[in-house]
């Protein structure tokens, strides 16, 4: 069976947002193109909300599209 191949910006979204709900830095941005790292703070910002809400580990799951 082969195997389907997400979408590259769901990708960089989900590890800005898993960066976001550990509470680390947006310093910790690996892009410098202005629309990969737009996308990865648009994660981060998202997880930041969700961690500041209470929503860690665990719970946090739903969120992400894996």
């Amino acid at each position: 069976m082969k195997k389907h191949k997400r979408d590259k910006k769901e990708t960089i979204f989900s590890r800005g947002y898993q960066v976001g709900i550990s509470g680390r830095s947006m310093s910790k941005c690996p892009y410098t193109d202005p629309t990969l790292k737009h996308l990865w703070l648009s994660g981060w910002r998202e997880g930041r909300e969700d961690n500041w809400g209470g929503l860690k580990g665990v719970s946090s799951i739903h969120r992400l599209n894996i």
